[in-house]
């Protein structure tokens, strides 16, 4: 089982957007030290939800600033990009970082990020597997042309090619967020692992899962790759010696992020959106999630791998909001629980 920790440097009510990326750094050098696997990046844009706004662009840093640590995006918002351009910049990373680098794709939602970025309603609701496919062509061949309905070039060469990279990997892994049966039959039938999200609880993760196979064994994936496939599954994690004492600092700082984060978003086109009460929604989490004694977590993270057979985890360690109990919550996590899930 491997455990890493799922950073949105989300901006909580008082705080600066400075304060919440420094929050974020530290979350990643603390992670290292603290012997957990990976670290997971959120981007978004023009909202305190996540002040991210590049997730290749931290792991980028991030890469810079450890040795040992794998680091992921959760997610890079494929819609609003140009797929060579973000299959260039996770090939330098993989080829740069002695393949460290996961990539981390998904559709995003029927933002405003469409208009500012040019990229319009079309590509969020039509473009998205053709983006994938001209992406993962980019990481897997020597050189690639396109000739779709959004992307069309004549052939240039890959540089840097993923394959020369010193590591057994022949390019960057990449993963896809699914939220729906289209997204899980997409990232299926190209054989790549899922990104399950934090609202969702085991029962509803291992039916994603069963059909993901299901899936992929329809499109003829090998069987290898369908029983190996490394799934993530993003959660919560709030660590304390009484579990009252972690849902409480939970209940007190994560719904007035939720709502001023979750109400800043936009739609593109005006259509109307509803929105998870705050506090219900971070109830809901500290149900689904390891919140709790160590044992709890402990408890709770083997019988979500053993319910989903997911195998990797991306649990959110901030929702403290502070930088002190966010250190201290990821030193517990890898000195506490990890020992005891491997």
């Amino acid at each position: 089982m491997r455990v890493g920790s799922f950073v949105l440097a989300a901006q909580f009510p008082g705080q600066g957007q400075g304060e919440a990326l420094h929050r974020a750094v530290r979350t990643a050098e603390v992670a290292e030290e603290s012997g957990l696997d990976a670290v997971w990046l959120a981007e978004h844009h023009f909202v305190p939800y996540g002040t991210c706004p590049s997730a290749v662009t931290l792991a980028a840093l991030l890469l810079g600033r450890t040795r040992r640590l794998r680091v992921g995006t959760a997610v890079s918002v494929l819609p609003t990009v140009h797929p060579v351009a973000l299959g260039e910049q996770a090939a330098l990373l993989h080829v740069t970082s002695g393949g460290r680098f996961t990539l981390g794709v998904g559709r995003g939602g029927p933002w405003v990020d469409l208009e500012v970025f040019g990229s319009g309603l079309e590509a969020y609701e039509q473009g998205f597997p053709e983006s994938l496919d001209l992406l993962m062509r980019w990481l897997r061949e020597p050189a690639v042309s396109a000739s779709g309905p959004r992307y069309s070039f004549r052939e240039v060469p890959v540089v840097p090619r993923p394959s020369e990279a010193l590591t057994e990997a022949p390019g960057p892994e990449v993963v896809v967020a699914c939220t729906s049966p289209a997204s899980i039959r997409l990232a299926a039938e190209r054989g790549l692992p899922m990104l399950l999200g934090m609202h969702v609880g085991d029962e509803e993760k291992a039916e994603m899962v069963a059909l993901w196979r299901q899936h992929a064994r329809a499109a003829g994936r090998p069987g290898e790759e369908i029983a190996g496939a490394a799934h993530v599954s993003a959660g919560v994690c709030q660590i304390a010696d009484r579990r009252a004492d972690a849902a409480e600092t939970l209940t007190k700082a994560m719904p007035g992020w939720l709502k001023q984060g979750l109400e800043a978003h936009v739609t593109v086109d005006g259509r109307p959106r509803s929105m998870r009460d705050p506090l219900a929604y971070t109830e809901l989490l500290c149900g689904l999630h390891p919140v709790g004694t160590p044992r709890l977590c402990v408890d709770r993270l083997a019988a979500t791998s053993e319910r989903t057979g997911i195998s990797r985890f991306a649990l959110l360690t901030e929702g403290s909001g502070d930088l002190t109990a966010t250190e201290e919550n990821v030193r517990r996590l890898g000195a506490e629980v990890l020992p005891h899930l491997r």
